[in-house]
């Protein structure tokens, strides 16, 4: 059985989900209609480093919102499938495109919708306090809690498993 490190050397895409991944999973609804959602600053850096390293950094969601494509252009990620329900779908397509395989993929998701990707991809990874058919199908679940860290924790552990974290950090002592 391949080690969570030798499995994290091979990845070259990372997709995350939104909800309860990269937000604390709360949706505030003004009375105007007005969505709002908290993403941390932590997170988006992380993203930037992988980015930085090489790793393409993708998302797939089911909700679709001005507040996430906002936060993706802000980070520039390319492959950003929003208002996808069956991810799946998006997944494979982003596959083919990149031309890569599953073992190449690492996947962060904490519920349901996300299972299959979770399943398929060659590295899973979940947050604390997600349901037990997540939590028991994934890799890794990180310490950090979604919205607060948790995706920064997994770009910083797969930079060291790759041997690529001291050289970017490098870049920023320049």
């Amino acid at each position: 059985m391949q080690s969570l490190k030798e499995k994290a050397k091979s990845i070259r895409l990372f997709i995350l989900d939104v909800d309860g991944i990269l937000t604390t999973g709360a949706i505030y609804h003004g009375s105007n209609g007005f969505e709002m959602r908290g993403f941390h600053i932590h997170d988006g850096l992380g993203i930037k480093l992988l980015q930085k390293a090489g790793i393409t950094v993708a998302v797939i969601s089911g909700k679709k919102s001005e507040p996430v494509e906002k936060r993706m252009r802000e980070l520039n990620i390319q492959h950003a499938y929003l208002g996808h329900e069956n991810k799946l779908p998006a997944y494979e397509e982003l596959k083919q495109q990149l031309q890569l395989k599953d073992h190449e993929i690492a996947y962060m998701g904490d519920d349901l919708p996300d299972l299959p990707l979770l399943k398929r991809a060659g590295l899973s990874i979940t947050v604390p306090g997600t349901p037990e058919v997540i939590s028991q199908a994934v890799d890794f679940i990180t310490k950090k809690k979604p919205g607060k860290g948790a995706v920064r924790e997994v770009c910083d552990w797969l930079l060291e498993a790759q041997d690529r974290y001291q050289s970017v950090i490098q870049s920023y002592l320049v």
